[in-house]
């Protein structure tokens, strides 16, 4: 909704002498049993009324974001020698995947100001709504370290290949452990600090062959799921028994 009300924003201003003519390489990314990640480049143009300014620090910023989706983050502690959970925060609105590359260190081309209307970082594009910002900001923390380590979270300082403050290309790695959905890419167009042009663009993420039978039988019949699921484990034991009695003799 944030990012909506940017996006009306920008719209509303006077016609800009800048402007993104934006391509993707994918419009659509394929989820099948033998998936194993995939990249989408992001390749585009400035568009120009007028020369390029001068003195004005161009900023190129590309993000990808995943569905939104709640999320309880629980924190560890050892116990009479036991780890058990002992705090817990539930997130209201955390990507389940978000990139952001840029041309340049995000701060250097983006105001805090502008990152809190846009929420572009990862750390604000984290939300935890009615929880004190010393309680849910560790948490906060730990949730984008292990989807960090997952490759989930990725934040590329020099992301961005920008030409002659006219080209850029960026290409951003999608890991194998995709959530399906529609992704948001979109690019922000900055100067001192100001985003002064924005484009967003949908790229839907989904299940096919295979594994989309398999996850709408799994939704749709999950009795019928589970006979398979239990027919395949017995064939499985009684094929590995009957091959290891074949090798004994």
């Amino acid at each position: 909704m944030i990012r909506l009300v940017a996006l009306l924003l920008v719209m509303a201003l006077p016609v800009r002498a800048e402007e993104i003519v934006l391509g993707l390489s994918r419009d659509e990314i394929a989820i099948t049993a033998t998936f194993e990640g995939s990249d989408i480049e992001i390749f585009g143009a400035i568009k120009r009324e007028e020369a390029i300014p001068q003195g004005d620090d161009l900023g190129v910023i590309v993000t990808v974001a995943g569905p939104d989706k709640p999320v309880t983050v629980r924190r560890k502690d050892r116990r009479l020698g036991i780890w058990v959970n002992t705090e817990a925060v539930d997130i209201d609105v955390a990507p389940s995947f978000y990139a952001v590359a840029t041309n340049k260190p995000l701060p250097e081309i983006l105001t805090v100001q502008e990152d809190i209307n846009t929420r572009i970082s990862t750390r604000r594009a984290i939300r935890s709504v009615g929880r004190s910002a010393f309680g849910s900001d560790r948490f906060s923390d730990a949730l984008i370290r292990i989807r960090a380590g997952e490759g989930l979270y990725q934040t590329l300082p020099e992301g961005v290949w920008v030409k002659d403050d006219t080209l850029f290309r960026a290409r951003i790695s999608l890991p194998a452990n995709l959530t399906e959905g529609d992704y948001r890419a979109e690019i922000y167009l900055t100067r001192n600090g100001q985003i002064i042009d924005l484009y967003s663009a949908t790229i839907p993420v989904k299940k096919v062959g295979l594994e989309r039978w398999l996850y709408n039988l799994a939704h749709d019949n999950p009795f019928l799921y589970g006979l398979m699921s239990l027919s395949i484990a017995i064939a499985a034991g009684w094929g590995a028994s009957a091959a290891f009695s074949l090798l004994r003799r």
